[in-house]
């Protein structure tokens, strides 16, 4: 956990929870089943389900190596990409952008930055709530925001005209499960399988890791070389 406490927000609250795993998913692959019944968005769907793929494992991949193997980053306080932050990069702006593919340039361009903008809101949420640092949302809005510019520049978006039921569901989806969905329990099956990768009994921490790199710098202070067992 990040080594800051703040107050309880429930706005923030409220805002972390639209980056959760069981919010985010069950909304892109409606949408992507959808467009697969559409010859001219397939192309689209597979980049964006394989950035989304490569997203995932790289931010997954971040944490294992931290939990298990204490491979962390003390001066920028970096224990692991923000997973919350992450998804809401891949998946708004995406979401956002197909739903208004059928209209005019000026919209899907609006579509786009107000889902960046949601995905920022997310990101600055996961710092507000006391659940990662800064350099984590960070990196972890690049990648998302990475994957699915990506995804948005190597597959043309159709112009598809949406049913009206189709956007009225997905954002009522997504805010019912934002309010109603249990808790993620995400990082806890992160953690179980990095302790069994790295044979670890515990996981590595942020405060073991910070006060680490604390002992070492005020040895190196000092000119007296710290040796951590």
């Amino acid at each position: 956990m990040p080594t800051f406490l703040l107050p309880y927000s429930p706005f923030w609250h409220a805002i972390t929870r639209l980056g959760e795993a069981q919010v985010m998913l069950p909304a892109a692959l409606a949408l992507l089943l959808w467009l697969a019944h559409r010859p001219a968005a397939r192309l689209l769907v597979w980049w964006w389900l394989g950035m989304m793929v490569l997203a995932v494992s790289i931010t997954t991949a971040t944490k294992i190596a931290f939990i298990g193997y204490g491979l962390g980053w003390a001066p920028l306080d970096f224990t692991g990409v923000s997973g919350h932050a992450m998804f809401a990069a891949v998946v708004y702006p995406l979401l956002f952008l197909v739903l208004n593919s059928a209209r005019s340039v000026g919209w899907q361009r609006a579509a786009l930055a107000l889902g960046y903008l949601l995905a920022l809101g997310v990101g600055i949420s996961r710092v507000m709530v006391g659940a990662h640092s800064p350099s984590e949302v960070v990196a972890g809005l690049l990648l998302g925001g990475g994957a699915g510019a990506a995804a948005i520049a190597m597959a043309h978006t159709p112009a598809i005209r949406m049913p009206a039921w189709l956007p009225v569901a997905l954002v009522v989806s997504v805010l019912v499960l934002g309010v109603n969905a249990p808790p993620s329990r995400t990082h806890d099956l992160v953690t179980r399988i990095s302790l069994v990768l790295s044979g670890r009994s515990a996981p590595y921490t942020r405060h073991e890791m910070l006060r680490t790199w604390q002992l070492q710098q005020r040895g190196l202070q000092q000119g007296t070389p710290v040796v951590l067992r």
